[in-house]
């Protein structure tokens, strides 16, 4: 990166620059790249020449988290989104990791199964896809051939469970040969292991359903395998306890969320990432999401990032009132390539096209203006 006169941040922001060491990482500011699906890796799902660009071109954040990626062909739910099961997969995001790192960045890899938010489109052989219970969610999934409604899962048997943690044990061995510098869980936003979190989505009478310690069950099997691949201080995980999209809810999200941030404490893992999605915002269920986020990081002892509708002063605000540790930005990352320099300097954002968000080319992805120099 091009040197930039130096700019010291105003007060209203000078906690977003604070360095912060989660786990075995030493991030230079707090300001965090959430995981953005961008869906341009392609068919093959393997990360390309554009995707490298578009995330060496953010290497200034504290620490990127890629966009959330398969675990395997199962996994899968999303056009185009990468994956972290094959070889070829594997040495696309080492690419990734080498220009980000030349970059003098730090980036994690998000680990993803998608459950029931997928399609047998998306499915090998047109399988249905797998969760913790046959309930469909209601809407509509954008598959390999069309928009189409959502079908009812197949609930995973107590013999196929294994199977899939293993895949999120192999996906972390992946990651770290691809050079990252740690791994996110993806619990949230209606995925796999979300869906056996919430009883909205899991009526298990087994082990993995009924009793709030039951439903986390799968959870911690996922973190306790991915932690033995590789180390907890390279492991964070991220939950989302009042988001609805994908038709997700939940009888006490308080007192489950609670309880799952107080069950991963033990694992000291780098981080807990939690989404706040805000009243009004598309992804918002019912619940008060100020009242909860004490309890958890109360809960959860160790470093905390939050997600959610923060800009500069804001997010600042939330580290300097010990509100969290860091501030995940999305839509900001999306436009503003130099995100962290434009909030140094009290510069003016990028406005963000959302109908670019999710097409497959450069359009949108890689070509949002810089600052001079950066």
């Amino acid at each position: 990166m091009a040197n930039i006169p130096h700019t010291a941040p105003t007060d209203s922001v000078a906690a977003l620059f604070q360095p912060l060491k989660i786990g075995a990482i030493s991030l230079p500011n707090r300001m965090i790249m959430a995981p953005l699906t961008r869906a341009r890796s392609g068919p093959s799902r393997v990360p390309n020449d554009l995707m490298v660009e578009y995330y060496q071109q953010r290497a200034s954040a504290g620490l990127i988290i890629t966009e959330a990626t398969q675990i395997s062909e199962q996994a899968a739910g999303w056009v185009q989104t990468p994956g972290i099961y094959t070889a070829e997969q594997v040495a696309g995001w080492q690419k990734i990791t080498q220009a980000v790192h030349q970059r003098g960045g730090k980036i994690v890899l998000q680990l993803w199964h998608t459950g029931r938010a997928s399609h047998p489109d998306f499915q090998p052989q047109g399988a249905l896809p797998v969760s913790a219970s046959a309930i469909a969610p209601q809407g509509e999934i954008h598959t390999p051939l069309g928009k189409k409604s959502f079908v009812a899962p197949r609930p995973l048997t107590l013999e196929e469970i294994p199977a899939v943690i293993e895949d999120y044990a192999t996906a972390t061995q992946n990651a770290k040969a691809a050079g990252f510098d740690g791994v996110e869980i993806h619990g949230a936003n209606g995925y796999l292991i979300d869906q056996f979190l919430r009883d909205g989505s899991n009526q298990r009478t087994d082990r993995y359903g009924g009793s709030v310690e039951n439903r986390t069950r799968f959870l911690l099997e996922v973190t306790e395998a991915v932690v033995n691949a590789w180390s907890c201080d390279r492991v964070g995980v991220r939950l989302s306890p009042y988001v609805g999209f994908n038709d997700m809810h939940d009888s006490n999200p308080l007192a489950t969320f609670t309880h799952v941030a107080k069950a991963l404490s033990p694992y000291n893992l780098a981080y807990l990432h939690v989404i706040e999605a805000l009243p009004g915002h598309f992804m918002a269920a019912a619940g008060d999401v100020e009242t909860a986020l004490p309890h958890l990081k109360q809960a959860f002892q160790g470093p905390t990032i939050l997600n959610g509708g923060y800009d500069a002063t804001t997010g600042a605000a939330a580290i300097a009132n010990n509100k969290t540790d860091a501030i995940a930005y999305g839509v900001p990352f999306i436009a503003n390539p130099d995100l962290v320099e434009r909030v140094q300097q009290g510069a003016a954002l990028n406005e963000a096209d959302g109908t670019t968000f999710y097409t497959h080319g450069r359009q949108g992805y890689t070509d949002y203006p810089s600052l001079p120099g950066v």
